[in-house]
């Protein structure tokens, strides 16, 4: 007999809900990957069904009493570290009602399947009237969470994302980098405009950018036995650890976004693939927070894809799959893999102007949710906070502005943050990288990479969530929590330095 069976009998239960979870997971990357357009309204409802069950077995009335006594059980330190994360599900779970977890579901379907048709044709109008109804069930779910909480609605949410992050926080994070942020922006450019940088010539066919793409990921430690590569209109990852599905996007005219965003994608897959396989199932097997997620994929994109040494290890690649040409010599590479040129487009931004974009939609999407404004405020808000932060006119081209991601129609509302807090941690990691290992970055330019994944895999992805987060930074940086200082010490460093 177990000494632990209300812990046993919730480990079986969250263990049935992982592969539940596991065929929503694939269905859904299905849907914005492969599903014909016709099939969608089935798609969403068979979603909201699935999503409406998970929720249904989340809440279930016996799982109090099985944490209850669990609590009296003689756990380790690990198993408790599971039963608290079992008791947070529970909680968030219960907060809400199925009927408003179905709902939300299918709104989110039917507006993203929209989206796509909708972004380039320009189509405001018809974008808005499908995001009205998404934000107003975000909003009834933030009150809900907000009132089991005792948190602000917008806090709320981004607990869901970033637990134990608040807006205070955010506000005092992005406060500063707004105050050095565009000044380094124009003494970059300045800096570069005596640069001789050579554009590539075009055009660059799709299949060869896939195979590009793969060999990156290959070279980058990717396993094509637990994950594959497609396409979809917004590049994302998703699926589950034994199954990573990342997807890109082409332009025939440009090869870097979709290597750049492949290579961030790769980051994210990798962490999916190195959690904790003996917790699979179980919470403490899931990534940490959103924020340390977008930390493996920037440390991939930004910290190493944007490395001085790196681009000679890209460019071999590029010259096999798509030709021989002076621009693909490694210098040049570099300096078009770190070009501070800012654009309309966040996927696609340097590493310098990203955290603007950003912040703009940090403030935006926190007064809808907050209910300070509506959907139709957000265009002429756009366009103020696109020149004030980086002198860009987008009036009139929603599609590259505010329809250009599809994070709100897909109700992430308190995710955003989570980039910019993530391109913090990334520095952060690097900085205690370098101190331990003092020469990095001659053993990347040597093509060894593995000290990196190494580290990663040691502090980062197998620990999934056995550690609250401001632990889990001590532990694998030795500082107690975020440290923004070394962001912008890493941009001052490689721009200016």
């Amino acid at each position: 007999m177990s000494n632990t069976p209300a812990y046993d009998e919730l480990c079986r239960r969250h263990q049935r809900l992982h592969r539940l979870a596991h065929l929503q997971s694939i269905a859904s990357w299905d849907q914005s990957a492969f599903m014909p357009p016709s099939g969608n309204e089935a798609r969403a409802l068979a979603l909201a069904e699935m999503g409406g069950l998970l929720h249904q077995q989340a809440i279930d009335a016996a799982l109090k009493g099985l944490l209850d006594s669990a609590e009296g059980e003689g756990l380790d330190e690990t198993q408790r570290a599971n039963l608290r994360e079992m008791r947070r599900a529970w909680r968030a779970s219960n907060a809400l009602p199925q009927s408003l977890v179905e709902e939300k579901s299918l709104a989110i379907s039917r507006c993203e399947h929209a989206w796509r048709s909708q972004r380039p044709a320009n189509d405001w109008a018809g974008y808005a009237e499908n995001l009205r109804e998404v934000l107003r069930l975000t909003r009834e779910e933030a009150r809900l969470l907000a009132e089991d909480s005792g948190l602000s609605k917008y806090d709320a949410l981004m607990d869901q994302y970033e637990h134990g992050m608040r807006s205070t926080e955010v506000d005092r994070v992005f406060g500063d980098l707004r105050q050095w942020l565009p000044g380094l922006i124009q003494r970059v450019q300045e800096r570069q405009r005596s640069e001789a940088v050579q554009v590539p010539a075009g055009p660059f066919a799709t299949a060869a950018q896939r195979a590009l793409g793969q060999d990156a990921m290959r070279l980058m430690g990717f396993d094509f036995e637990a994950g594959r590569l497609d396409e979809s209109a917004h590049p994302f990852c998703g699926g589950v650890p034994e199954d990573v599905r990342m997807t890109t996007r082409y332009r025939e005219d440009s090869f870097l976004p979709s290597l750049t965003g492949t290579i961030h994608e790769t980051g994210h897959g990798r962490y999916e693939q190195n959690l904790p396989r003996e917790w699979l199932g179980l919470p403490l097997a899931r990534a940490r927070s959103m924020g340390l997620h977008e930390s493996q994929s920037l440390s991939f994109e930004m910290q190493l894809g944007s490395h001085p040494a790196f681009a000679g290890l890209l460019s071999p690649l590029i010259v096999k799959h798509l030709g021989e040409q002076p621009a693909f010599a490694p210098e040049n590479i570099n300096r078009l893999l770190t070009r501070v040129v800012p654009g309309h487009i966040r996927v696609d931004a340097d590493e310098v102007s990203y955290p603007a974009h950003v912040i703009l939609r940090y403030e935006i999407e926190r007064a809808l949710v907050e209910g300070e404004i509506e959907v139709d405020d957000i265009p002429a808000l756009w366009d103020a906070k696109m020149m004030e932060l980086l002198g860009i006119d987008t009036r009139g081209n929603y599609k590259d502005g505010p329809m250009q991601d599809v994070h709100w129609g897909a109700g992430l509302f308190g995710y955003f943050p989570c980039y910019t807090l993530g391109a913090m941690y990334a520095a952060q990691w690097f900085a205690s990288m370098r101190r331990e290992m003092p020469d990095l970055d001659q053993r990347i330019a040597a093509g060894e990479l593995s000290p990196v994944f190494d580290w990663l895999n040691a502090r980062i992805w197998s620990q999934g969530s056995r550690w609250e987060t401001a632990e889990l930074v001590q532990r694998a940086s030795g500082e107690p929590g975020l440290n923004p200082a070394h962001f912008r010490a890493h941009l001052e460093g490689r721009y200016l330095g």
